[in-house]
């Protein structure tokens, strides 16, 4: 039975994006199972978070994860419309936010369908891969069939969604337990490895548990 390494994932993080082809190759060359554990970004975790202190940074994140995305080969574009409503000029967050809950309990529904990762590699590449206007039209749609999923049945069964709600609050609570808070934390048998660049880490830690496949 293949171990469980848990990812701690947010659907406006670009960095979570960056990290989706890895996350797939690790359940290509280990004998693990990546679960995708949503959580909501920091606009909606710690709204605070973007106060003028922390501007800097957040320019920083908009201008290094373009060139981390070019040097990787992915196609790559700040999302229209972004996941997050917010002003990039005064990083301002609004009240009104149509898309980030929809999102982030679709990927719960996708990991309770066991189809996690496959489902936010494909949604991610068309939010963050140049896709204007994602959430119209079929590219939604289409991004959940690539992952072998049917968007319909998904969004009816996150109507209710105070269940997806409590899952992604707990998602929340583990990520803070495992050591880290940030997006994309990885988390294996407690150990977490936080960023789209400490993949290649996470690999030598399951090759010393002696999980490569060879």
């Amino acid at each position: 039975m293949n171990q469980i390494v848990n990812l701690f994932y947010s659907f406006r993080s670009p960095y979570s994006y960056l990290a989706t082809p890895g996350a797939l190759a690790l359940e290509r060359d280990f004998e693990v199972s990546v679960a995708l554990r949503p959580v909501f970004p920091l606009a909606v975790r710690q709204p605070d978070f973007f106060s003028s202190d922390n501007v800097r940074r957040a320019k920083y994140i908009m201008m290094d994860w373009l060139r981390r995305a070019e040097m990787l080969g992915m196609p790559h574009q700040w999302p229209s419309p972004d996941p997050i409503v917010q002003d990039l000029k005064t990083y301002a967050i609004s009240t009104d936010q149509p898309y980030i809950y929809r999102l982030t309990f679709l990927g719960v529904e996708a990991q309770r369908r066991g189809r996690g990762i496959h489902f936010a590699a494909e949604v991610s590449a068309v939010i963050f891969g140049g896709t204007r206007d994602w959430h119209l039209d079929t590219h939604l749609k289409d991004a959940a069939a690539r992952a072998g999923l049917d968007l319909a049945s998904m969004d009816e069964a996150i109507v209710d969604s105070a269940s997806h709600r409590e899952e992604v609050e707990a998602n929340q609570h583990d990520l803070e337990k495992s050591g880290h808070w940030g997006v994309p934390t990885f988390e294996f048998n407690g150990e977490p490895f936080f960023g789209q660049d400490r993949i290649d880490t996470l690999c030598w830690r399951l090759e010393k548990e002696g999980l490569r496949r060879g």
